[in-house]
């Protein structure tokens, strides 16, 4: 078979980006790596950033409960936490009701750290929306957040396939 035949039997979703996912996925990395180079003076990463804004939003969550809200795996949330805890940012507290839990709460120094990549974010920010659109951008942010709720979650596993 030739190689232009080859191509031609493809399935559609190989020869075109039609996967959603896919395309999440790459327009999630591509806004990941402008937002961590108007960080990199702050010496965060915009994930590690989002888990010490979300820590700030909560209180001193329990892992679990961080780990849902900003819908991370534990596991993965453990690993980006290592090292926000290493560099005083936050700390890891047993939970005084079930010492089987670990709290998270953010120090002064993680305070600090967000005030100080607070500008870099908002520079970033403003960036992308002159880039993509003001009305645009609160759209997109509308449509995000529905695809990251239990909803839209519950309405996946349930829709039927056609």
């Amino acid at each position: 078979m030739s190689k232009i035949s080859q191509k031609a039997s493809r399935p559609a979703a190989l020869a075109e980006n039609n996967c959603n996912c896919t395309a999440l996925r790459k327009a999630s990395r591509r806004a990941s790596q402008l937002y961590d180079e108007a960080l990199a003076s702050s010496g965060l990463r915009v994930t590690q950033l989002a888990i010490l804004n979300q820590v700030s939003r909560m209180g001193t969550p329990a892992m679990g409960e961080l780990a849902q809200a900003l819908v991370m795996d534990r596991g993965a949330l453990a690993h980006n936490v290592k090292p926000l805890e290493r560099d005083g940012l936050i700390e890891t507290l047993s939970d005084p009701n079930d010492r089987r839990n670990r709290l998270v709460a953010l120090t002064r120094e993680g305070r600090r750290k967000i005030a100080e990549a607070e500008r870099s974010w908002a520079r970033a920010q403003d960036r992308f929306e002159a880039s993509f659109g003001a009305k645009e951008s609160a759209a997109l942010r509308r449509t995000l957040a529905f695809i990251a709720s239990d909803g839209f979650l519950e309405a996946f596993q349930t829709t039927v396939a056609v």
